[in-house]
Order: C-alpha cells, then sequence, then structure tokens
C-alpha cells in the first residue's frame, strides 16, 4: 500500500460524530453553568477557558476533516491552519488543566513557577512542532500531488507527557487535596488514556477531542457544583462566600436580603409549603438573575446585582409587602436585613457576621436596613473581640488595656469620701477608650469576663494597697462581678488569692452582684455570698429597683448595701406615689441593718431627695464622674497623724 492509499485509510477512518458529541456536550455545559450556581473563583475561569477551547478544537477539527476531501481545491494553508488549530486547542487545554490543578494546591512560590514554566515549555514545543513539521515536511503535510502525509506523532507523544506532568502533579502533592478529588481526577483522566489508547488500536481518531470532556466533567462536579436545594432553590453558605469573594474581586456591586427565622434554625424542621413556595416566588419574580443562598436551616440571603436590576429598591420594598401579607398567614417570627455592599465588609467576607450582628439588634418581626454606623460599630465590635482574645490568651493580670476607673461615693453621716466603686474601661490602640456597655456584653457572650475581672480585682487591690500605704483613709472600693464570674467553679478561692497576695484587709474589698432571676444562679450567688462573706468581705446588690426583684431571695442574702438604681432616683423626682413607696422600702432596709446607696445623683435636689428617702450613701454625677483610679486622692482624706 502507497503513501497515499495510507494517507487516505488513516483520515478515511474519521467519523464526525464523536466531535459532534463534543460540541453538543460543550453547550450543554454552557447552558448548566448559566442556570445552575457555580463557584466563580479562578479555577472556575479556567475550566470555561477549558470548555471554550475544547469547543474550539472539536470545530476545527471537523473542518480539517471537511477540507482534507477538498484538497487541491482549498489551499493547503488553510487545512494547515484548521489542524494547527485543533492541535494547539487541545494543548491549550492541558495548559490550562496544569494551571487549574496547581491553584488549590497552595504550592510554594518556586515550585509554583516551576510547574508553570515546564507546562508552558511543553505548549511551546507542541506549537512549534507543528509549525516546524509541516514547514520542514518531517511532520504532518500535502505533497504537490495532494496526497496528505502524517509524519512523525508528535500529538500523541505530547500528549502523554502533559498527562504524565498532570499526573506527577496530583499525586506528588496528594496531601494538599481532598482524596476524594484525587481520586476523581486520576479515575477520569485514566479513562481518557484508556481511549485514546483503543483508538490508536483500530486506526482512529474521532474521539481525541472528546477524551478531554472526562477531566472537565470530573472538575465541574466534583469543585465547582453546588446543587439547588429542590424545595426552596437556595445554594449553601460556602456558595454564598464565594460569591462575595468573586463579586468583590470583579468590583461587582451587590444587594443583600436577609431573612432570618429562628423556628427554624437549628431545630431541624423545614419551612412549610407556603413559605418555601413565597421564597421561590421572590427568586423569580422581582429580580434578574438574583441567587437565594441558606446559610443556616432558619436564614436565607436573597442576592441581587445592582448593575442589572437597577430598581432593586424597589423590589425590595415589593418583598416586604409580600413578606407582611404573608407573615399574617403563618404568624412565623422574622427578622428582615437589607444591605447594599461594603468594602471593608466584602474584603474580609464578613457579611454572615454582619447579619447575627443586626439581628441583636432587632426586636422581633421588624426590618431593617444596615447603615454606614451599623457597620462602623460592626467593624469596631470585631476589634474588640480581637483584642479580648488577646487579653484572654496572654492571661497578664497587669494587661494596661484594661484601665480601672472609680466613681467616688459621698458618706452622709460623715460628710466624706471613703468608698468608691471601682469600674472597667479598655484602651485599645485603635479605639481608644471604650466604655463597659460596649465591651462587657462581648465579654460575657464570648467568655472572656473572667479574666477581666481577676485584672480590676488585682488593679483595684493594688491601688487600695498604695493609697493606704500613703496614709489616705478608706473604707473599701466595690467591684462589679458578672453571674458568668460566679459561676465559676474557682471563683471564691480565686478571689481569696487575690486579695491575700496584695496585702490588704478583705473589708477594704466588697463584691457587686446584680440579682438573677434564675434559680440556679440564686443558689450559686448564695453559696458564694456565704462562702466569702466569713472573710470580711462586703456584698452589695447592685440595680435595686430594676428588672428582676424578689424580696423573698433578697432577705436570703446576707448583703451589706443596697444600691437603688439612679431610675428609682429619676422617677422619684415627679411622682410624688413613688418617691413615698421608694422611702418606704429604703426605711425597711435600714431597719433590717442593710445600708442603702442611690446611684444617679446628679444635682443638690436629686441630693435632698435621697437624703429624705433615708440614704446614707449617694454617688452620681453631682460629686464625680468616673475619674481613673490614682486620681481617688482627690477625694480621699488622709488620717490625722
Amino acid at each position: 500500500m502507497d503513501a497515499a492509499s495510507k494517507a487516505i485509510t488513516y483520515y478515511g477512518n474519521y467519523t464526525p460524530v464523536g466531535d459532534v458529541l463534543v460540541l453538543a456536550i460543550c453547550l450543554v455545559f454552557v447552558a448548566l453553568i448559566h442556570t445552575a450556581y457555580i463557584n466563580r473563583t479562578r479555577n472556575f475561569l479556567y475550566l470555561r477557558d477549558m470548555i471554550v477551547l475544547l469547543f474550539a478544537s472539536a470545530l476545527a477539527d471537523i473542518i480539517f476533516h471537511m477540507l482534507m476531501n477538498l484538497t487541491g481545491v482549498v489551499p493547503n494553508v488553510i487545512i494547515y491552519l484548521f489542524r494547527a488549530l485543533f492541535h494547539l486547542g487541545l494543548f491549550g487545554n492541558l495548559w490550562l488543566y496544569v494551571l487549574y490543578v496547581k491553584e488549590p494546591l497552595h504550592l510554594e512560590p518556586e515550585v509554583n513557577r516551576r510547574y508553570f514554566v515546564i507546562a508552558t515549555c511543553l505548549y511551546a514545543l507542541m506549537g512549534l512542532y507543528e509549525l516546524l513539521g509541516t514547514l520542514m515536511r518531517w511532520g504532518f503535510y500535502i505533497d504537490e500531488a495532494g496526497r496528505p502525509h502524517a509524519g512523525f506523532p508528535a500529538f500523541s507523544i505530547g500528549y502523554g507527557l502533559f498527562v504524565l506532568f498532570l499526573l506527577y502533579i496530583v499525586i506528588k502533592n496528594r496531601e494538599r487535596v481532598f482524596k476524594q478529588v484525587v481520586r476523581g481526577v486520576v479515575a477520569t483522566t485514566g479513562i481518557a488514556i484508556l481511549i485514546m489508547v483503543v483508538q490508536q488500536f483500530y486506526g482512529q481518531s474521532s474521539f481525541t477531542a472528546a477524551t478531554f470532556l472526562f477531566p472537565i466533567f470530573a472538575l465541574l462536579y466534583l469543585v465547582h457544583a453546588n446543587p439547588y436545594d429542590l424545595e426552596i432553590g437556595a445554594v449553601n453558605v460556602s456558595a454564598f462566600e464565594e460569591l462575595i469573594a468573586s463579586s468583590y474581586a470583579q468590583k461587582k456591586e451587590l444587594f443583600l436580603m436577609s431573612l432570618f427565622m429562628h423556628d427554624f434554625d437549628g431545630s431541624g424542621r423545614k419551612f412549610p409549603e407556603g413559605v418555601q413556595e413565597t421564597m421561590r416566588f421572590f427568586i423569580t419574580h422581582f429580580f434578574k438573575n438574583s441567587t437565594l443562598f441558606q446559610l443556616s436551616g432558619g436564614h436565607i440571603v436573597l442576592v441581587v446585582e445592582t448593575s442589572i436590576n437597577p430598581d432593586y429598591r424597589e423590589g425590595a420594598r415589593k418583598i416586604l409587602g409580600e413578606f407582611a401579607r404573608e407573615y399574617e398567614r403563618f404568624g412565623l417570627d422574622y427578622k428582615i436585613v437589607f444591605t447594599p455592599t461594603y468594602n471593608k465588609i466584602s474584603a474580609e467576607n464578613e457579611y454572615v457576621a454582619l447579619f447575627h450582628y443586626m439581628h441583636g439588634l432587632m426586636q422581633e418581626n421588624s426590618f431593617r436596613e444596615v447603615e454606614d454606623k451599623d457597620v462602623k460599630h460592626f467593624i469596631e465590635q470585631k476589634l474588640i473581640i480581637k483584642e479580648l482574645a488577646d487579653i484572654q490568651n496572654k492571661a497578664d493580670i497587669d494587661d494596661p488595656r484594661v484601665e480601672i476607673y472609680c466613681q467616688p461615693v459621698f458618706n452622709i453621716k460623715t460628710g466624706k469620701y471613703d468608698t468608691a466603686e471601682a469600674l472597667m474601661r479598655l484602651r485599645l490602640p485603635e479605639l481608644g477608650l471604650v466604655l463597659p456597655e460596649r465591651f462587657i456584653p462581648i465579654a460575657e457572650s464570648h467568655k472572656y469576663i473572667n479574666m477581666l475581672s481577676r485584672i480590676i480585682l488585682s488593679k483595684t487591690c493594688r491601688e487600695i494597697k498604695q493609697l493606704t500605704a500613703r496614709g489616705y483613709y478608706l473604707k473599701r472600693i466595690s467591684i462589679n462581678f458578672s453571674v458568668f464570674d460566679v459561676r465559676e467553679e474557682t471563683f471564691c478561692s480565686t478571689v481569696e488569692k487575690i486579695i491575700r497576695e496584695s496585702g490588704i484587709r478583705f473589708d477594704q474589698i466588697a463584691i457587686e452582684i446584680t440579682e438573677s432571676q434564675s434559680e440556679d444562679d440564686f443558689v450559686i450567688i448564695k453559696k458564694t455570698v456565704s462562702e466569702l462573706k466569713d472573710t470580711g468581705i462586703k456584698f452589695y446588690l447592685d440595680d435595686f429597683g430594676t428588672g428582676y426583684s424578689n424580696f423573698e431571695r433578697i432577705m436570703e442574702l446576707p448583703f451589706d448595701i443596697i444600691k437603688f438604681d439612679k431610675s428609682l432616683v429619676i422617677a422619684s423626682s415627679t411622682d410624688g406615689k413613688l418617691k413615698n413607696m421608694v422611702t418606704h422600702l429604703a426605711r425597711m432596709f435600714n431597719d433590717m441593718d442593710y445600708a442603702v446607696l442611690y446611684e444617679g445623683v446628679e444635682n443638690d435636689d436629686d441630693e435632698e431627695r435621697c437624703v429624705e428617702m433615708s440614704a446614707k450613701y449617694l454617688q452620681g454625677f453631682k460629686y464625680s464622674k468616673p475619674i481613673p483610679i490614682e486620681r481617688l486622692t482627690e477625694y480621699f482624706e488622709k488620717r490625722a497623724v
């Protein structure tokens, strides 16, 4: 058989069915990418380009074989061009595959660069061969008689080298990748090689492009697929975070609508069918190309791209109206938060945390749009949490970030200042002075409060020691302790240890506790007060008159001082009945050997009224705002020599 016959036989075994199948499947991929939710990462862009190249390669292969039947009619250079496009498209696909595979491995820069250079050199060599092989006639070419010659099988060798290099990267770095992904990539690559071998054995070339489909399908399924929840049409929280990251990188502005329903969060319950139907309605009827995400069992977020939805606020208004009607129907509690994207939040991908923060500020069955001040406070809260965590981890009893302020207390009997209340402040590098109403709730919720309480007790004891040594007279300084402190099994021993090691008398420290409604907490507080009372430590009941006050329980606890909340002082100025009631309560406590301290005394009228209401101690801005503990020398007197 002459060369022409061999060439004709070789190309005669081609059928376009394989390439047509590739074109069809590539179009299916494109359709799925645009209708399913896909994580738009950098790797996805590589995968998308691989699909485009594969489509172009299959199309070029079909055209090349059509032109082969027209040799002598069509200029050879056009035939060469389409054959080169076919091969270079496939090698470009393999080159992108290398870039794709090394992306999630987080390789050292030198190794990453080496892999890139090797893949690029392989691609360049294959491209150079396509050009020189045809020009020098040791590759594919068509002779003067119009007969094609296959030449040296460089494509198969190049294909094999690329595949070996890919397998080398994956297997060598298999510990850096989820093993199921490694198995999927290796298995599909193996199937592709098997088909190539079988095809070569039968002298076929019809399914070359088709072998490239399998790795693409594996990656799309294993890595990028984020299936919709079939009931409400939502994808998961990781997909939400991927969307935020990619939108931030591409400078796309989004509008987020968050719905939180606590009845379904963490309970395992599913949204009722009517609610699901409403959610599906929201996705399809109010915005173009919006996506619904389910962040947790009862928390969903609808994301809208503002550039293609210029009337997104009108859509949000309609959703609120629709939801109000649905609330009348189902009666399920909700919180709705609207927010545009903010660069500072997007950069850190903190929208889930921002929503949780906003939920904490809201009442049930309300909605709220995030404002600049909310973002500012949220970022500040993150900084506070970070600093509190650092204080907790360092466990430095002298941590300079924790400062002690004091508010002097006026003793009506002596007309002097001999006690004070210690108040905690944080001085943080990025925020300056932070007041307790900002950081105490955070410290309690994150379990950092115990360390802060130990620091304030230690620093207060040391300052009492210094004041006493310098000859100043003070009866005691009180310190607020949280119920979270008292719950600690080592609370009593820790307090005793710190006071004892400071060298001051135990009765120079008072512990302020707010009564708890919890029966368990009451038992713990009663045990704590009884145990520490024997050491000489004094106890104050803080905030009497607010929230929960149970006289029976108060009588069971051996407090020394009852602190009437400032709200009673304010209300007594305008309500005669309340003033009489407060007066009778104060007299009753005094008769039972509880001293009464009024907080929130602002002026002379307050002072006069509190004295009439049987006060023994007064505290408020009339006497002093909270001051650094070192300035108590301005109020305390020195003992007579």
